[in-house]
């Protein structure tokens, strides 16, 4: 690879969501979460956090904002977002052999505003109930 393009892609500024999922990534460490997989993709879709809360595996949906004009980032995790994470949650625990460990669904806030060396972040835990019909849904 060329020196030019290694450098470009090495000190390309990341993109909003990328860093906004790595500063969540550390938050849940701080909080002491084992982080066990990042920007996990399955036939179901991508669960941009999976960790291990004490003995919960927990699926974190990341939502990065510049600004808050539009709403909330959480409110962006809609009906259609859920039903996507449910069937991706319930077909990692499944292809790991998890289905009898508790899980549930967070949502990370990260507000990163132009101006702003670090974001804000706001954790909303068991964020929603699974969506569907299954072995995992009440």
């Amino acid at each position: 690879m060329p020196l030019r393009k290694w450098i470009t892609e090495r000190f390309a500024p990341r993109p909003l969501g990328e860093a906004g999922e790595q500063a969540a990534v550390g938050f849940l460490r701080r909080l002491g979460y084992k982080i066990i997989a990042t920007r996990h993709r399955m036939r179901y879709g991508e669960v941009d956090i999976i960790a291990v809360d004490d003995s919960t595996v927990v699926f974190v949906e990341v939502k990065t904002r510049r600004d808050t004009s539009r709403g909330r980032p959480a409110d962006a995790v809609d009906a259609r977002r859920q039903s996507r994470l449910t069937n991706a949650a319930l077909a990692f625990l499944k292809s790991h052999d998890l289905l009898e460990y508790a899980s549930r669904f967070d949502v990370v806030e990260v507000a990163w505003p132009t101006n702003q060396k670090r974001p804000t972040i706001h954790h909303i835990q068991d964020a929603f109930p699974a969506v569907g019909r299954g072995q995992m849904y009440k």
